[in-house]
């Protein structure tokens, strides 16, 4: 196998079922995919890779189930426990236009006005119309929108993200100081 990136996409939680099915939890917007999508690759605690056929796919609970070729037992299905199950980065589903990836995003050196703030360490979506982004940079952590009014530009090849903050957005969830400690006891 080439050195191909590949990107995590589940990962199997437990058997389900007797026959070498396995319940995984989705990382992907796109489980639908599976339909077109037979083959994936599942990355073991070792990182030891290999490709697997997905025979047949369905949702139960909150996981989706995935039977594979050649995996027709409780035992075989064992062996795929805590896998990550990975696609080749080079077929992810395309996106729209002003969508990304939150692994293209993860990484990233985030600017205000030119800057550094930090390096995106993870986005969190439910919070509001645009999904935040968590960025650190030492000890600190700021959780900012990424919303187009505040995004100047984009750039995941280069690992840049350039923002232009309303002025003090950076201070809202800042620790407070010394002083401001003080103050607030009087």
């Amino acid at each position: 196998m080439s050195a191909e990136a590949f990107v995590t996409i589940a990962r199997v939680m437990k058997t389900q079922g007797r026959r070498g099915e396995v319940a995984v939890e989705m990382f992907s917007d796109f489980p639908d995919r599976f339909e077109d999508r037979r083959r994936v690759y599942a990355l073991d605690e070792k990182d030891q890779r290999r490709e697997l056929l997905i025979e047949d796919f369905w949702p139960h609970k909150s996981y989706m189930v995935l039977k594979f070729a050649g995996i027709d037992s409780i035992s075989d299905a064992e062996t795929l426990k805590r896998c990550e199950i990975q696609v080749p980065v080079s077929e992810r589903t395309p996106l729209e236009e002003g969508a990304w990836y939150v692994s293209d995003l993860v990484g990233c050196t985030v600017t205000d006005n030119g800057s550094e703030i930090g390096v995106v360490a993870d986005v969190e979506f439910g919070a509001g119309e645009a999904p935040l982004l968590i960025i650190r940079q030492g000890n600190r952590e700021h959780m900012v929108p990424l919303a187009s009014e505040y995004a100047t530009r984009i750039d995941t090849a280069a690992r840049k993200i350039e923002l232009m903050l309303p002025e003090g957005m950076l201070e809202i969830d800042a620790p407070l100081s010394a002083s401001e400690k003080k103050q607030a006891k009087d």
